[in-house]
């Protein structure tokens, strides 16, 4: 009778022993302490925020956020006050802008890029894509205020606010030279442009080939197959994609600073000046004279987190829901 070898048993010991011998450990540890510098920088800026805006919070309270009034310098006739809403009324509307701008024009570039675009061109335009979306902010607000000012306003602004404008006070004149929210949110737009579609290009391009070959078996024709197929199997790469450069948008500074004219008087036309809070921190917090000023700068950084925080949120539950099939399965 063949005699029964006895299978080791495998301890805590022995399993830790084995994990460090060959470095899983250690590992494991190093990724987390990654992870967690990317939490803790995030909750850092909150708290720094938080605190440097306390003397706001104490002179206005959370009203501060809705405040229409923006004067630094007191005078006889106005006194020093501080409301964000003109800021961040310009920050949501100039993404706004961008955002209905470039979503639909990204994902068809996306599209035709893995798609339709023969062999010999796909590469050449993939990396002029890409140029696109490495090119300095600074040279697209220049570019803007000498080149895309005067087109835009010849042959968008003024024709649209001597026609609409007539009858839409949002798009009512008198047009500003060079500057403006619409035209602010057009920059922004292009800017945010090639994030949106090289991503979308990116994850079309990860669909496995069988859900093509499926609907073409079945007859489909090419726009059916994109549409029917290719697109809603990456859709949630896709509103991921456009919540990236959504987040781009919200954030751009100097562009922003060099288009929108920094006007913290709250109009009702787009075409006329406006700010942004990215816009309106740079251009007064190096020359804040007094604390309250510098607070209510910090308090207006505050808010621009806050926003960006919840729209992030907002980001991940649309992916979470676009990622899933209509009775709650992952797709």
């Amino acid at each position: 009778m063949a005699e029964v070898k006895a299978v080791p048993r495998i301890t805590a010991s022995s399993r830790w022993a084995r994990r460090t011998r060959h470095g899983d450990v250690f590992f494991w540890l190093l990724t987390l302490l990654f992870a967690l510098m990317i939490i803790g920088l995030v909750v850092a800026v909150g708290i720094v925020t938080y605190n440097g805006s306390a003397g706001v919070r104490a002179e206005y309270g959370w009203s501060f956020l809705w405040g229409t009034d923006w004067n630094p310098i007191e005078t006889e006739l106005y006194p020093v006050s501080f409301g964000a809403w003109p800021a961040i009324r310009g920050t949501l509307l100039s993404s706004l802008i961008a955002l209905i701008l470039a979503a639909p024009t990204g994902v068809a570039i996306g599209i035709f890029l893995s798609e339709l675009c023969p062999l010999r061109l796909r590469q050449p335009l993939g990396v002029m894509v890409e140029l696109l979306a490495a090119i300095p902010s600074v040279i697209y607000g220049l570019w803007g205020v000498a080149v895309f000012a005067n087109w835009f306003n010849d042959w968008v602004a003024n024709p649209i606010a001597n026609t609409v404008g007539q009858y839409v006070p949002w798009l009512a004149g008198p047009v500003a030279v060079s500057r403006g929210l619409a035209i602010t949110g057009t920059i922004l737009a292009i800017m945010i442009l090639p994030t949106v579609s090289a991503i979308t290009r990116d994850v079309l391009q990860a669909v496995p080939s069988h859900q093509r070959e499926a609907m073409f078996s079945l007859g489909a024709t090419r726009w059916e197959v994109i549409w029917g197929a290719v697109v809603p199997y990456a859709r949630a790469g896709i509103v991921g994609g456009i919540m990236l450069g959504l987040g781009r948008a919200l954030g751009e500074t100097m562009a922003a600073t060099m288009l929108i004219g920094n006007s913290t008087r709250i109009e009702q036309s787009l075409f006329a000046p406006a700010t942004t809070a990215a816009a309106l921190i740079a251009s007064e917090l190096p020359n804040a004279q007094i604390p309250l000023h510098e607070s209510s700068l910090i308090g207006l950084a505050l808010a621009l987190f806050g926003i960006t925080l919840i729209l992030n949120l907002i980001a991940r539950y649309l992916v979470w829901q676009t990622s899933r099939g209509p009775a709650g399965e992952k797709v």
